[in-house]
């Protein structure tokens, strides 16, 4: 059991939350913002080697997003995360065979080669019987971890988490999920339908119990934003964490992977029809789902930054000392980093040369820079230390 972990979630103070959305190679727009973050935290708290694990005490993700709290959680800094993706995505994203491509379109080996690889060695694994590469219980990992999945076996979402006290957690149990690979966990979250196999995971293993259910890329949930599943995590009886809440006790930083609405002005009702629903329909209810809970984290929450919504809504944003934005009490003080990545967005952040469609797909592995400069930009004009204050 990790007992610096127990240590960490029972220690008095404010506590931190870190919640990454899914996107595919658009995560390295994430990187970026958490680039910048870092930095920001290493000037104001005048510590140069601090990375994000120091900082937040539970972080989250789905997706692309598990990737990058799975490598936070294991100490990475975040210079480390951004050659990840760089110098990797590409060989990530490898053509599957035709063969194959009707079922999907790139093999997973890949990806599942270089998350072994890049987590055994942040956590310093070294090969045992039994446990070849680094689980999700490794005492290793530094902040609490959750990582979001769809069960398609039984046709739920899956928040798994390394909590120690979490009822799939208990060593006693023959199926502990902190038994399980960490790598085929976040390989998992991240096996999106169409474009990955989906991940068989083996519980159990090597008992007369021993079972496997299938998972599929979290995305396909609710969850593609996980903020408010991390918030009901670290607060909800039945997680034992129990965090107390309050806008001076606990934040949420929400990152994103860029947004764009898919208005169709020129849309005629006959368009809708099967196979135009089959295309549209998933990654519409995905976006409704992530700005519903975006909506819902900002009513809870004491909103520091963010952008507007829509029109009726706006941003909700509160300024230091400003009246609350909402009847309900705020339970936490929330950022939200999430760059408009529409063709007028990118003007606005100067970006006008940049093809809004190249930096919108989760495979765009051929315009890696251009989704680099977002990220950048976007961190340059908008991460600012003070979004943070009472928690920096």
């Amino acid at each position: 059991m990790n007992q610096n972990l127990i240590s960490r979630i029972d220690a008095g103070g404010s506590k931190k939350i870190l919640a990454c959305d899914g996107g595919g190679i658009l995560g390295l727009i994430s990187v970026e913002i958490l680039a910048r973050l870092e930095r920001e935290l290493r000037s104001a708290l005048g510590q140069p080697k601090l990375v994000l694990a120091d900082y937040f005490d539970f972080v989250c993700g789905t997706s692309t997003g598990a990737i990058i709290a799975a490598c936070i959680s294991a100490g990475m800094p975040m210079e480390r995360i951004r050659s990840f993706y760089v110098d990797s995505g590409e060989q990530m994203f490898d053509k599957a065979s035709l063969l194959h491509r009707l079922q999907y379109s790139y093999n997973d080996e890949p990806l599942a080669a270089k998350l072994r690889e890049e987590l055994d060695q942040a956590l310093a694994h070294v090969a045992r019987p039994g446990e070849p590469n680094a689980t999700l219980g490794d005492a290793g990992l530094r902040t609490l971890l959750m990582m979001v999945m769809r069960n398609a076996t039984t046709d739920s979402p899956w928040p798994v988490s390394n909590n120690p006290r979490g009822k799939y957690n208990q060593l006693a149990r023959k199926d502990c999920n902190l038994r399980l690979p960490l790598w085929q966990l976040v390989r998992a979250s991240t096996a999106a339908p169409t474009f990955f196999p989906p991940e068989v995971v083996t519980f159990a293993r090597g008992t007369p119990d021993e079972y496997q259910f299938i998972f599929v890329d979290g995305g396909v949930t609710t969850y593609n934003n996980p903020a408010f599943l991390a918030f009901q995590m670290a607060t909800a009886a039945p997680y034992k964490i129990c965090w107390p809440t309050g806008s001076d006790r606990l934040l949420i930083v929400s990152v994103g992977t860029g947004n764009a609405a898919k208005a169709r002005p020129d849309l005629e009702a006959s368009d809708l029809w099967l196979l135009d629903n089959a295309r549209n329909l998933p990654g519409a209810l995905m976006n409704a789902a992530l700005a519903g809970w975006d909506m819902a984290c900002r009513t809870l929450g004491e909103c520091r930054f963010g952008a507007p919504i829509d029109r009726e809504f706006g941003d909700m944003v509160i300024p230091a000392g400003g009246a609350s934005n909402a009847s309900a009490s705020k339970q936490f003080a929330y950022v939200r980093y999430d760059p408009d990545v529409s063709q007028s967005g990118l003007a606005a952040l100067g970006l006008a040369e940049i093809k809004a469609e190249n930096v919108q797909v989760l495979d765009s592995v051929k315009y890696i820079p251009d989704i680099q400069r977002v990220g950048r930009t976007y961190a340059e004009h908008c991460v600012r230390i003070e979004h943070l204050r009472g928690f920096a």
